[in-house]
């Protein structure tokens, strides 16, 4: 005759084993979902005619693997019968995981938001500033969490206004602890709505130079020509000289030509003229302004004045036409004949007077 105790013994244990079975149940559950339902999702995803759905799949894949633990624990805890589910606390916890979940994904799409609204803007033409899409993507991280956060709260029924209040109450003192954060905030919004420079912009101010990579709330990441990355604080860019250069619609090029004294007039003029006709033949010159004047006189030669703009403004097409250009000086020289002044000074020595000198210094030698 099987004992109460003994009974009461087995049915606690086979409630125990029911319970971690369904947990475990889950658990398999969510292995699989991870390795074949996830994988189809994503592949028909694929074949969809914008990327939304695939980003909408990896953003939730972390959350909802972990709501399959979550739901298993709460089925579990259900089903044994020392443990009721739908009490206060668990029931909480169980609220509180799925909005925290669900939070969760929609962060991971906020975060995401920005290269899908940069491929959203570029595809539709939606004409949105790209200076405004990473501004958007924190600010719409920023309103998940605040929502998330609040939501969670009044699960606990923790009173939300409390903390509203709370916080009203020490805006003055954390207005003046943060008062830097709050000048980058402000200096980033000036930024945003006068637009000095965008994403992809080489610019110089007197902090940086270099191509602007990223804009934050509270500052903006500029990679140099040397390759670093320095982080300026967007108050201190926000009042500073900024030249930006990707504005450009055109590269000046100007410098000074000096050839020898001796170069004669009619010469002189013929390669004045065949420079001037040249530039304006160049297919890379900008043909609304070019001089080329003979401009001055100097001790180191004759100068020729030159002042043209080219069409590119990238740095390294402006180069390769800046290279060909003194080429075809040269050439032009060396077809007229003309040499390069080159600085230099000639001394001249009256031949009687230092030989009347030596003749007087030879004699003092002989008198001793």
């Amino acid at each position: 005759m099987i004992h109460w105790k003994q009974l009461l013994e087995y049915e606690f244990l086979l409630d125990v084993g029911i319970s971690t079975g369904i947990f475990l149940l889950f658990l398999i559950f969510r292995k699989l979902f991870a390795k074949y339902v996830f994988s189809l999702l994503i592949k028909m995803s694929k074949k969809a005619p914008t990327e939304f759905l695939s980003h909408v799949f990896l953003s939730f894949e972390k959350p909802i693997q972990w709501l399959f633990l979550v739901l298993g624990a709460y089925i579990a805890i259900d089903v044994f019968p020392y443990l009721k589910a739908d009490q206060g606390l668990f029931l909480k916890i169980f609220k509180a995981s799925i909005i925290f979940f669900f939070s969760w994904g929609l962060y991971n799409l906020s975060s995401s938001s920005s290269l899908l609204l940069t491929k959203m803007n570029k595809q539709f033409n939606m004409e949105i500033d790209e200076i405004l899409i990473p501004f958007l993507s924190k600010a719409i991280r920023v309103v998940v969490a605040v929502i998330s956060f609040s939501m969670i709260a009044q699960v606990f029924e923790y009173e939300v206004s409390g903390l509203v209040a709370g916080l009203g109450l020490g805006g003055l003192a954390f207005s003046l602890a943060a008062k830097d954060a709050l000048a980058n905030l402000f200096g980033g919004i000036v930024i945003i709505t006068e637009k000095p420079f965008s994403i992809g912009d080489w610019i110089m101010t007197p902090s940086v130079e270099g191509t602007v990579e990223e804009i934050t709330f509270r500052s903006t990441r500029v990679r140099t020509f040397a390759q670093a990355v320095v982080t300026v604080p967007n108050a201190t860019l926000a009042n500073e000289n900024i030249t930006n250069w990707s504005e450009m619609g055109k590269r000046q090029i100007t410098f000074q030509l000096r050839v020898m004294h001796n170069t004669p007039k009619e010469t002189l003029q013929a390669v004045v003229e065949k420079i001037e006709e040249y530039l304006k033949n160049h297919k890379g010159v900008h043909k609304e302004t070019i001089f080329v004047k003979f401009d001055q006189f100097s001790e180191n030669g004759l100068g020729i004045f030159l002042y043209f703009f080219t069409n590119t403004t990238i740095w390294g097409e402006f180069l390769a036409v800046k290279e060909e250009i003194n080429f075809a000086i040269l050439e032009i020289l060396e077809e007229e004949q003309v040499l390069l002044s080159i600085p230099s000074r000639k001394l001249y020595v009256d031949s009687e007077n230092s030989s009347s000198q030596h003749f007087s210094t030879l004699q003092k030698e002989s008198s001793n």
